[in-house]
């Protein structure tokens, strides 16, 4: 692998702005994206005449395209651009915006998701499977059922499951525990307590999944603003360091010799972001990881090396993801319990534990954050590593 440099940029987060979560209908894209927005620009104590970068993550919602920054009312910007890495997009976007920070193109940078998925008697699964592309080859997956993510990411689960033992008792564990964090969330939708009876109560999606295996589908949006150390130091709040942010895009992983729905670019990603940052994984206090299945939290912490590779599930099977564990993982509840805004769910999360302003929920030790991204069918990653350290 190519050696790395130490991460050089100077760069933080000084803003952040989440709108209400979930079945929330009559709304634009572009409203939640504006109030977002505002929110985060309250938050930094800046004004949108201070902005002169805006970054889209354009996945999924075509309202987020270039076009959106006229509706925001954004002008004179040195860098737009709407991006599309699928679920890896936000740690791309962390990492160009402080590129060009560093590099003195820009001052202030938003960053920004809004997504309108759920309609009135419209079911969530149906409301991305929709937005999926069934012509050429892809028809062929339709023939045999393969709509949206659910059963490629099954599958995945499944291999694992025949490779190395893994339970559905072991996923439901990971979705127990994320469920006791939201309850801690004002922000989460699903605030109900849940057991490992319940998980597996609940009803079968895509076999080996039930339904609490699946991450939820939200309207809302969330925002946040980055500029340099130096600027931030004088803003309203305290600034989160970026340590790293690494991108990993190994290829296709259904090809023959590759080791589909096992290995991910977390690997890549992860040992590229722990270089940079000079730390190793046993510095990191929080991890907030990307978590569209149960089986992408497991096979994430594999990959980041947390524990051996075919070891994940009984990892996490003695609670030590959940409040009072060892390894704080998803504290919000991530995208299964406590909203899905794609890659903005992690990161939303690792910044308010970072600021140590996560109330109930907040983590005791908070020293040193790592948010996840993934995308694809566990194709593409991103990692970024934040501190409230400057050093």
């Amino acid at each position: 692998m190519t050696a790395h440099r130490r991460w050089s940029a100077n760069t933080a987060v000084v803003g952040l702005g989440v709108t209400a979560m979930g079945k929330i209908y009559g709304r634009t894209c572009a409203d939640f994206a504006a109030e977002a927005i505002g929110l985060a620009l309250d938050d930094a104590g800046l004004q949108k005449s201070d902005i002169d970068g805006l970054l889209l993550n354009g996945n999924g919602n075509l309202d987020m395209d270039p076009r959106l920054q006229f509706s925001l009312g954004f002008e004179n910007l040195s860098i737009m651009n709407s991006m599309r890495a699928f679920g890896s997009t936000v740690g791309s976007m962390v990492q160009y915006a402080s590129l060009a920070l560093e590099a003195g193109l820009v001052n202030y940078v938003v960053l920004v998701y809004g997504d309108t998925p759920l309609k009135p008697a419209v079911g969530a699964g149906a409301a991305y499977a929709a937005r999926g592309v069934w012509d050429g080859m892809n028809v062929l997956k339709a023939v045999y059922g393969e709509f949206g993510g659910n059963v490629p990411y099954a599958l995945a689960a499944r291999r694992h499951m025949e490779l190395y033992g893994t339970t559905s008792e072991q996923l439901g564990g990971i979705a127990v525990a994320q469920r006791e964090w939201a309850q801690m969330n004002p922000y989460a939708q699903m605030q109900k307590p849940m057991t490992l009876e319940d998980h597996q109560a609940s009803r079968m999606v895509a076999d080996p999944f039930h339904l609490f295996d699946c991450c939820l589908v939200s309207n809302g949006a969330v925002a946040v603003v980055m500029t340099t150390a130096e600027r931030a130091k004088d803003l309203r709040q305290p600034p989160i360091h970026l340590k790293a942010a690494t991108q990993a895009a190994p290829g296709d992983n259904q090809i023959s010799g590759r080791d589909p729905g096992i290995v991910t670019g977390a690997q890549q990603a992860g040992e590229q972001a722990f270089a940079l940052a000079g730390i190793t994984r046993d510095d990191v206090d929080i991890l907030e990881l990307y978590d569209c299945y149960t089986y992408t939290v497991l096979v994430t912490l594999e990959d980041y090396g947390f524990c051996e590779k075919g070891e994940g599930g009984a990892f996490v099977a003695d609670g030590k993801l959940g409040p009072g564990g060892s390894l704080p993982t998803n504290t919000g509840g991530g995208q299964l319990s406590g909203y899905y805004m794609w890659g903005f769910t992690p990161l939303s999360e690792a910044i308010m534990q970072a600021r140590g302003q996560a109330g109930e929920r907040q983590v005791a030790k908070n020293d040193i954050v790592l948010a996840s991204g993934n995308g694809g069918v566990l194709n593409f990653h991103s990692t970024t590593i934040w501190s409230k350290h400057a050093d």
